[in-house]
């Protein structure tokens, strides 16, 4: 049996084409089930709906075969146990830095300087700010992150923007980003080595879709 970890939205739809080429057919969408192990059209490979952070846990810790996580998460887990063999180029967006409109956030960065930031990713905020010599207070949050530095909870947020429109209706801007963000195939080592034959074929169905995607592109 292949189990695939999966979260609900933006990943799972997009995950649906790459699903289709390796002959996957979900038997229901998570969006209208309350099902949290939904099965295929293949008897052997089940998939199973778990929160986009906690996809990592699950493959890492062998409850999943292999599923899908996106930069974001996979930079915060840091990828211990993983195999990440392909980079799917979907549910893309970037990691940013966002403050209020007229927040001087030029000044507010000199060297030695001292911010409040609002995230969930704690990390990838730590790390981007330590080396441009900026300390930080950190403030996690899981969501509505927008709200935070309306209300003085933070002086600025880390967070996904994909278009920015939540920003400029919460009346932030962008000012610094972070890194792309795109969703990973990932892997649970052990189960690459004792379940190849199966595995292998559904990395190079994904891989081909990829590439067959880029090319009309």
């Amino acid at each position: 049996m292949i189990t695939l970890a999966l979260s609900k939205g933006r990943i799972f739809q997009e995950t649906l084409p790459l699903l289709a080429q390796a002959g996957i057919v979900p038997d229901e969408s998570p969006e209208t089930s309350r099902k949290l192990i939904i099965q295929t059209n293949q008897p052997r490979v089940k998939i199973i709906i778990v929160r986009a952070s906690d996809v990592p846990t699950y493959v890492q810790h062998g409850a999943a075969d292999l599923g899908v996580a996106g930069k974001d998460v996979l930079l915060e887990h840091s990828g211990v146990g993983l195999y990440q063999p392909l980079d799917l180029e979907i549910a893309k967006c970037r990691l940013c830095v966002a403050v209020c409109e007229g927040f001087d956030y030029q000044k507010a960065i000199q060297q030695g300087a001292r911010l409040r930031i609002a995230t969930k990713y704690i990390k990838s905020a730590r790390e981007h700010f330590a080396s441009r010599g900026v300390h930080v207070d950190v403030v996690k949050l899981y969501g509505s992150m927008e709200l935070a530095p309306l209300v003085g909870l933070s002086d600025a947020i880390v967070d996904l923007v994909s278009t920015g429109g939540t920003l400029r209706a919460n009346k932030l801007v962008e000012v610094a980003e972070i890194c792309d963000i795109s969703s990973k195939l990932v892997v649970n080592q052990a189960a690459l080595k004792m379940k190849y034959a199966q595995l292998q074929p559904i990395i190079e169905s994904f891989s081909h879709a990829i590439r067959t995607t880029a090319q009309a592109s």
